[in-house]
């Protein structure tokens, strides 16, 4: 299984919703640490508005000073044509698009239904096929709402759907609120992977009921081979009661090591960046286990 790949979203992601923004040369020196633990694709960033997302602002700066590097994928995340059109300018050679599978978190997270997420990722689509860029999609609340509670499989798979029916290719499911557990992700990610192929799904797992791990292994045996994290266990849903982040990366790479699934990622290195990143942030990271590798290092 040495086809696995991982998304590092740690600084896009993990950082989004911290109190304490961190500073274009934080970002950038984080993203240098993780691509010197051996990540190759890292989310660096969003083009938002800063005055919603002030985490994110400089975006553009972050993108400029890491420059383009042989073999690292640095996507940005983009609301609307205007992110699109900034990420552009700005020399992103990847873009991802976001659309929920609930109708009530898309209307709180953006302000307008399903379908009219769709309108306007038309536009995105079709800039991005004019600059040669390639776009992924995000569903989100795959797994659960913090407004409706369950989620209908089938609206999971046609958001899905449609974002790889209009251009994207991988579809990242996520477990907004962190809600779900083993036998049920595995067959959302089997239900969707009827309707797309399988190599254009990914995982996107939240640790808000310590399921995260769990649900990344019933999902890697059912075929998945995209998964994403964020060092330190960085992130969260603002909308989401108690809600902790994303699966950290460190983690999952330990999982996936121990299990004889290589990864290329150092370990000791990536801990180093959580502890890093965390003090920076005025906190300890939220996974334990940066800190038994960092001490070893």
């Amino acid at each position: 299984m040495d086809d696995i790949r991982l998304v590092e979203v740690g600084p896009r992601d993990g950082l989004q919703n911290e109190a304490r923004p961190l500073t274009v040369a934080d970002r950038v020196e984080m993203i240098e640490g993780l691509i010197g633990a051996g990540l190759r694709t890292i989310e660096a960033g969003s083009f938002v508005s800063p005055k919603w997302v002030p985490q994110m602002a400089g975006s553009g700066e972050v993108l400029a000073l890491l420059g383009r590097r042989e073999g690292i994928n640095l996507p940005m995340l983009v609301p609307n044509l205007k992110g699109f059109e900034a990420a552009r300018d700005a020399g992103a050679e990847e873009i991802a698009i976001f659309a929920s599978a609930s109708e009530t978190f898309s209307q709180k997270n953006i302000n307008c239904s399903i379908d009219e997420s769709f309108e306007r990722f038309v536009p995105v689509l079709e800039g991005a096929r004019a600059a040669g860029m390639r776009v992924r999609g995000y569903v989100s609340c795959v797994l659960g709402c913090p407004y409706e509670g369950e989620v209908a499989l089938s609206s999971v798979v046609d958001v899905a759907r449609r974002l790889h029916d209009i251009g994207c290719y991988e579809i990242s499911l996520g477990d907004t609120i962190g809600t779900g557990t083993p036998r049920a992700a595995a067959a959302m990610v089997k239900a969707v992977a009827a309707e797309i192929p399988m190599s254009a799904v990914a995982l996107h797992e939240h640790n808000t009921y310590g399921q995260a791990l769990a649900n990344i292994l019933a999902c890697l045996d059912a075929g998945v081979r995209v998964f994403d994290s964020s060092v330190g266990g960085l992130g969260g849903c603002p909308y989401a009661k108690g809600a902790t982040g994303n699966v950290a990366t460190e983690e999952l790479v330990y999982m996936l090591e121990g299990m004889g699934i290589r990864t290329g990622v150092d370990l000791p290195k990536l801990a180093q960046v959580a502890i890093d990143t965390a003090a920076k942030l005025g906190r300890d990271p939220v996974s334990p286990i940066s800190k038994i590798l960092a001490a070893r290092a």
